[in-house]
């Protein structure tokens, strides 16, 4: 029996999975580490804890499956993008805390740019639009902000990685600094055709690419192998890398153009496969890189985001202490049959897709003295399904493909009141697989296909089963209603920041 280990470094915590060759599950340890929040719209991670948890996490996974280091075949990487962290080209070490994808410190230096070169320019060059969500804003801000951390970056000793690039410099003891094309398609500084740094936003930003990682493959390729002296106590392959949605999209084998997932973790984020022509979105999307095999052409995905998903279930239990657990609020949506009127948009720090509005902020609408608890409750998950359904609308338009079925991924499947809406509101089967850890086994397909494990994307295509399928039953009238309030609501959380200002 062969393995392959793989490491998910997400928002709220990192996990370590080991997978058999059959891609089962043979072991998994999560931890998870501190949000730190400086200041309002800034949210900050410690990198050497984040380090030390995934040394700790490797060991214990290990232990539970009865294996050594020298066991697995590959290790896969996959995590939270946008997360920009500068550490010493050297050491591996962190200089400055992580500074997480959700921070809008950015803001003030995208506006500027933003007068100096048209988002037409960005987009063209990079799939992306004006947002402080890239990576490219944040390191700008601490450049402009960090003198400790300008000076060392301007000597060649810095790099501003992703968190992926991170780990596979700690695993490796700084013998590989690289990211890998998806990653790299989130900086706002790549060239979305050709897949390399590109030249005139690196200018634009000041930004040198001695900075930044070098780019690589997703698979097919070993970037290095994991120190003996580190928590593996091994020398083993570090030999596949995605982006955590890119990941997801791998895991569900949506190896076809228009194949398609959804993803419900912290945020909400639903990618189409669209193949090897990196079309622009005209309603609010981005161009992403889907994955890059080494020796093929990158393949490209359509992707919405939504910053606010399962972090609303974590705001309702512990900031309003409606519930003690995801489960009692399910418990509580179930029972009435609809949201009484209620309606939650949790732009808490603006809205991302279709709409990329930092001046918006979160509502809830439509109480009555009729609304209850259970009523808050059902319009808590209700938000998650509206908000990805609106992305599922302006990926049908840009594409100009009928989606007919969504697979879906990440903690909150588990929720069967949201995903039976969420087949309701978008009007076509939503399907979750056996194995809902897609993230997790997108990095581990990567690292295997390049260490041999597995032959080709068409064996891991038989590898996918489906578990449960919640069919749409909601009437056409009733739908358009509730999306109608949906818009209605979205509109009043508008232009919030500068009435506030005014």
């Amino acid at each position: 029996m062969k393995y392959v280990g793989s490491i998910d470094q997400g928002t709220t915590s990192t996990r370590f999975m080991i997978f058999r060759e059959d891609g089962s599950i043979a072991s998994s340890a999560q931890k998870e580490h501190r949000q730190l929040y400086p200041r309002p719209g800034w949210v900050e991670h410690d990198a050497e804890e984040i380090w030390q948890n995934t040394a700790a996490l490797i060991k214990e996974a290990l232990e539970k499956a009865g294996l050594e280091g020298s066991d697995l075949s590959a290790i896969g990487i996959t995590n939270q993008r946008e997360t920009v962290v500068p550490f010493n080209r050297k050491t591996g070490r962190p200089v400055y805390n992580a500074i997480v994808w959700q921070d809008l410190r950015g803001e003030e230096y995208i506006k500027k740019l933003s007068k100096s070169l048209p988002e037409s320019v960005v987009r063209e060059h990079t799939g992306l639009l004006y947002s402080p969500y890239f990576s490219a804003s944040k390191i700008r801000w601490i450049l402009d902000n960090v003198p400790k951390v300008r000076a060392l970056a301007e000597n060649g000793d810095i790099v501003f990685g992703t968190m992926d690039s991170y780990l596979v410099a700690r695993l490796t003891g700084c013998r590989a600094i690289v990211t890998d094309a998806t990653n790299a398609s989130r900086y706002m500084l790549m060239d979305i055709k050709t897949g390399e740094w590109d030249p005139e936003m690196l200018e634009r930003t000041g930004i040198k690419a001695s900075m930044l990682p070098d780019i690589v493959s997703s698979y097919g390729v070993i970037y290095g192998y994991t120190d003996p002296e580190g928590p593996l106590g091994a020398e083993v392959p570090v030999a596949g890398m995605l982006g955590d949605q890119q990941a997801a999209l791998f895991g569900q084998a949506c190896f076809s153009r228009g194949e398609s997932k959804c993803t419900y973790g912290t945020g909400c984020f639903l990618l189409m496969n669209i193949g090897i022509d990196p079309c622009l979105s005209e309603h609010g999307l981005l161009t992403t890189v889907a994955y890059k095999a080494e020796g093929e052409p990158m393949c490209y995905a359509l992707e919405g985001s939504v910053a606010v998903a399962g972090s609303l279930v974590q705001w309702a239990r512990d900031q309003l202490h409606l519930v003690s657990t995801p489960q009692e609020l399910d418990a509580a949506a179930d029972t009435v049959p609809d949201n009484g009127g209620v309606y939650i948009v949790p732009a808490f720090s603006g809205l991302f897709a279709p709409y990329w509005r930092s001046d918006a902020r979160g509502v809830i609408a439509g109480l009555t003295g009729y609304a209850s608890r259970a009523h808050i409750c059902r319009a808590v998950l209700e938000a998650t399904a509206f908000q990805a359904n609106d992305i599922f609308s302006a990926m049908e338009m840009d594409s100009g493909t009928s989606i007919k079925e969504l697979k879906v991924d990440g903690g909150m499947t588990n929720s069967l009141p949201l995903m039976a809406f969420q087949a309701d509101i978008m009007r076509v089967p939503v399907i979750r697989p056996v194995v809902v850890e897609t993230t997790s086994l997108g990095a581990a397909y990567a690292a295997g296909l390049t260490a041999g494990v597995w032959k080709s994307r068409e064996e891991l295509k038989t590898q996918w089963k489906e578990q449960m399928r919640w069919l749409p039953t909601m009437d056409d009238k009733e739908r358009a209603n509730k999306v109608g309030f949906w818009n209605k609501a979205v509109r009043s959380t508008l232009g919030w920041m500068d009435s506030e200002k005014e």
